[in-house]
């Protein structure tokens, strides 16, 4: 145990600072603090002492030297186990900190800002707080680093326990945070400075950063282990932001089929639904109401859809909480649940309910694929299509091309090689995942049964051969929506005006694997 008689307390986040202060002051622990955290104790009627009295040299350069100096650097670092540092500390006047309380200047929030200037960004990358909380944390074995303020809670009941000090135990645990703090803090300023370089979009050196959230019971499946980390920083909605309500702790294959599910409706503007069994829709569907749009997802395929994840766009109101407990459901995922509808889904406690905000589409954002030993940086996949080409005799309608434009957003969030047949904004059928073109085909009209006659078909990538389109014409299908490009195109175009189908390319696929 380490008694804690004296303590450097300098945050930029203030949250929960008086209170630990307060608790500091009532030990009888000295404190020293810079700047703002000074003003903010001396106004709470907190005893501390400012940087300058410790060191005898003023604040410079508009405060970007103030920490940086023997009399805080020697009192951090000194080791208790050596007597030549006592020594050292004695002759020169130097008085031992315990503890450290840092947190950095706001660097990530202030680059978040709209219009932000590299000077700006600049005067907000921290160089003394990053030196003391190394320093601390180097010397844990002494000295408590503490840069979390969502740990002051449990810092101040430990201190209360042990009459003022803290165990060896909790030293090493915030040292690991410290050092993790620092590495973020970094990365983000390298990142910042990595992105002001024109055309480069992918730098040559990449470090991510992530914080684990929790442990899961397990991976995919029962006998590999797993556990759940998110990124510090939120950059758009995702699962990995979302709040859970209610529910059953979730899975590793419970978070990716909910990330599978909310990719779906965040193409929508209008009221969508999807649901995802093994990370591929079984149905998805838009309507005038949130509602609608899940009692048509649902009888787009009501068999498959038991045990399903469920994303909705637009928020949960009581009437559609009354159709999704209506079935087993392992999870929902949706921007926001009134009361009334959280009330409802109550019933089903086991139910995993997840709000996740606003939905925003990220299309900015990279998507990271590893590898053994290696990672796959891309573009976000995203809609570029804004001219389709007819390439067929047979015109399309508008009502028609409203389903071809629904039926390419569902395929693009479909594992390769991918079709979806589609019907009044409704998924119909639906292959996934085949190694032929042909077989995917032949799987959705399978599914689709009757459904297929009149129904519009996507495809994520070209047909090769004109065998998937007479195979679609037979079926019933009606209109065609792939991206073309096939060495055979001339022959798949041939063929679609030979069975009267219509066909439009976009130019762009959406393979997915």
């Amino acid at each position: 145990m380490i008694k804690i008689k004296r303590a450097l307390l300098s945050v930029s986040d203030k949250t929960g600072l008086l209170e630990l202060a307060k608790k500091l002051q009532d030990l009888g622990v000295e404190m020293i603090s810079t700047g703002g955290t000074l003003k903010a104790l001396k106004e709470a009627g907190i005893a501390a002492l400012s940087v300058s009295q410790i060191t005898g040299f003023p604040e410079i350069m508009d405060g970007r030297v103030k920490t940086l100096h023997p009399h805080i650097h020697g009192g951090i670092l000194a080791r208790r186990d050596k007597q030549e540092h006592l020594q050292v500390l004695k002759e020169k006047g130097i008085g031992l900190i315990d503890l450290v309380v840092v947190n950095l200047y706001p660097f990530q929030q202030t680059v978040a800002k709209s219009g932000v200037t590299l000077e700006e960004a600049i005067e907000n990358i921290d160089i003394g707080g990053p030196s003391m909380v190394r320093a601390a944390a180097k010397n844990y074995q002494g000295v408590a680093i503490v840069t979390n303020p969502q740990r002051y809670k449990e810092i101040i009941e430990e201190l209360d326990k042990n009459s003022g000090a803290l165990s060896s135990e909790t030293r090493f645990n915030l040292a690991k945070e410290a050092f993790f703090h620092t590495a973020q803090y970094d990365l983000a300023v390298s990142q910042y400075l990595s992105g002001l370089e024109e055309n480069v979009d992918f730098p040559a050196d990449l470090v991510l950063a992530y914080q684990k959230v929790e442990d899961l019971r397990y991976g995919e499946n029962p006998h590999q282990k797993a556990a759940f980390y998110r990124k510090k920083q939120k950059t758009s909605s995702c699962v990995s932001c979302a709040q859970q309500k209610q529910g059953k702790e979730l899975s590793f294959n419970n978070l990716v089929d909910l990330e599978a599910a909310l990719e779906i409706v965040k193409d929508f503007a209008e009221p969508t639904a999807a649901i995802i069994k093994h990370t591929n829709p079984c149905g998805a569907a838009s309507a005038e109401t949130i509602e609608q749009a899940y009692h048509k997802a649902y009888q787009a395929d009501s068999l498959s859809a038991f045990g399903g994840i469920v994303a909705l766009n637009k928020a949960v109101d009581e009437k559609t909480a009354k159709l999704l407990v209506e079935t087993f459901l392992e999870a929902v995922i949706a921007p926001s649940f009134s009361q009334e509808a959280l009330k409802i889904l109550t019933l089903k406690p086991n139910l995993r309910i997840l709000e996740c905000g606003q939905l925003t589409e990220g299309s900015k954002e990279k998507e990271y694929k590893f590898l053994l030993g290696g990672l796959l940086v891309q573009d976000k996949d995203a809609l570029y299509s804004d001219k389709l080409e007819l390439v067929t005799e047979k015109k399309i309608n508008e009502e028609e091309m409203d389903d071809l434009l629904f039926a390419w957003k569902v395929v693009k969030n479909v594992k390769s090689n991918a079709i979806v047949l589609v019907k009044n904004k409704q998924t119909v059928g639906i292959g996934a995942g085949q190694m032929s073109r042909v077989e995917s085909v032949k799987i959705a009209l399978d599914k689709a049964g009757d459904q297929a006659k009149e129904a519009i078909l996507a495809s994520d990538a070209f047909f090769p051969f004109p065998d998937g389109v007479e195979l679609a014409a037979q079926g019933g299908v009606k209109a065609i929506i792939q991206p073309g490009g096939s060495n055979n195109d001339e022959q798949v175009i041939v063929a679609a005006n030979k069975n009267k189908v219509a066909m439009v390319f976009t130019r762009e696929r959406h393979f997915k694997h």
